[in-house]
């Protein structure tokens, strides 16, 4: 998992699940937004033929003032 900063000071995380369970995206949603991160969206990745998802990507922010690690 990596973060990047834009020009504008908004700094993004984008965490990968391989393990898409309703426990894994509640521990990776509660983590990163008590350090202060905003949800902004999930996607899914599926297989052709499958319903259940293969991975998950979330997407998170976190302004400038929000402080940092």
């Amino acid at each position: 998992m990596a973060a990047e900063t834009a020009e504008a000071g908004t700094e993004y995380k984008v965490a990968e699940l391989t393990d898409v369970t309703d426990q894994a995206m509640e521990e990776t949603l509660n983590r990163w937004t008590a350090e202060g991160y905003r949800f902004e969206s999930i996607h899914f990745v599926t297989q052709p033929g499958n319903r259940r998802p293969a991975m998950a990507f979330i997407f998170f922010t976190r302004g400038a003032a929000s402080g940092g690690a």
